[in-house]
């Protein structure tokens, strides 16, 4: 008998008793081959000497100490390490304990950024339909998933969605990517225009979609033309790269792929590999320094925020990705793992899409090839 709320009530979990590399291994010592990487995380293995010897150091020394009396040594210098090769000028670092967390400070930010400009009116988010960015209920509301609204709606936020950039469901018959990405940016500009510009905050998207799509990276000219439609409107755009961001998908920032910046980005996952809860929030001076010169402080925190041994971990699993040379390594398996995918599924009677970036690639089974009908139709 369990007195864990764990996900599924009605299920039986083995015990994890062990890491080794891409292995777990349970209590009766069958060993479970992790291939997802434990929902993008585990991007260094279960058993890496190099990141547990560097927490197990900082444990030694100092493992916490809030943020409201101290700073510490790791923090700053995972912040520096983050902000050192982010294109764009994202040039501050505000640590939480995961993604969703990420998120709830990346809207409080935004949200916070219009108030110290005098601009109160400003409160809603523009989002994708379908999307994911979390499950608390901040994230829950500027994500779209139909059976959360179902049971958590009246208790969210109202936000503003329009199309997610999903090429293979949704480019209509000889349309090119230019015109698809142009057809979405005129949607974004016209729900911009509905609102009123004036009470809007932010559009919000992941650069790779994840859970939600399923591995759907934007068509060619989508965030160009996002960035440049929020610059005329004066809305901030927020990345969220908490799955598809550190290195996964090619670059440290998918973002760069795109040739735009963010105002603000969350990152987590990747950030500390699963040896601690770390998320991250950065934004650019535009966005801090309004705060700065106002009230001088950002109105959120929490008590684990910017936690010393998370920092810990999170330095050491970042110098190991570079030092190692695993994001090159991404780039030259990328190609290798796509083709061996189409080789083997690419004429599967259901099979509809290959896609994703890097090495966050994904499979559309579909009921119906020819006609694209999905399973749950």
């Amino acid at each position: 008998m369990t007195h864990v709320i764990h996900r599924n009530a009605r299920q039986e979990y083995p015990f994890a008793v062990a890491g080794d590399g891409v292995y777990i291994i349970d209590a009766g010592g069958r060993r479970y081959l992790d291939a997802s990487g434990s929902a993008a995380v585990s991007c260094l293995g279960y058993s890496d000497r190099e990141v547990i010897a560097a927490l197990k150091a900082q444990l030694d020394k100092l493992c916490f100490v809030h943020s409201s009396f101290f700073t510490t040594e790791p923090m700053e210098a995972l912040a520096e390490d983050l902000v050192s090769d982010a294109p764009g000028g994202l040039a501050h670092v505000y640590f939480v304990c995961g993604g969703s967390e990420a998120i709830e400070a990346a809207l409080k930010l935004a949200r916070q950024y219009f108030v110290e400009l005098g601009e109160p009116q400003r409160t809603t988010f523009i989002a994708r339909k379908p999307s994911y960015h979390g499950d608390t209920l901040g994230a829950v509301s500027a994500g779209y998933r139909q059976a959360n609204r179902e049971k958590f709606g009246p208790l969210m936020f109202e936000g503003a969605y329009v199309s997610s950039c999903y090429a293979y469901r949704e480019t209509r018959p000889q349309e090119s990517d230019a015109a698809y990405a142009a057809r979405l940016g005129a949607e974004l500009e016209a729900e911009i225009q509905r609102i009123g510009s004036e009470k809007v905050i932010a559009f919000i998207a992941e650069t790779v979609s994840g859970s939600s799509l399923g591995a759907v990276p934007p068509v060619p000219g989508y965030f160009k033309r996002a960035r440049e439609i929020c610059d005329k409107y004066g809305i901030l755009l927020i990345l969220d790269e908490i799955m598809c961001g550190m290195g996964r998908c090619g670059t440290r920032y998918t973002y760069s792929q795109e040739g735009i910046a963010p105002d603000i980005l969350t990152i987590a996952k990747g950030l500390g590999a699963g040896y601690q809860p770390i998320g991250a929030t950065l934004c650019s001076d535009r966005v801090y320094q309004p705060i700065v010169n106002g009230s001088g402080s950002f109105s959120h925190g929490q008590t684990y925020i910017g936690h010393a041994a998370g920092c810990a971990a999170a330095l050491a699993v970042q110098r190991a990705v570079r030092g190692r040379g695993l994001i090159d390594r991404v780039r030259r398996l990328a190609p290798e793992l796509e083709a061996m995918l189409r080789t083997r599924f690419g004429s599967h009677p259901h099979v509809g899409d290959i896609r994703g970036r890097g090495l966050l690639l994904g499979i559309e089974f579909v009921a119906d090839r020819a006609t694209k009908e999905p399973f749950d139709a």
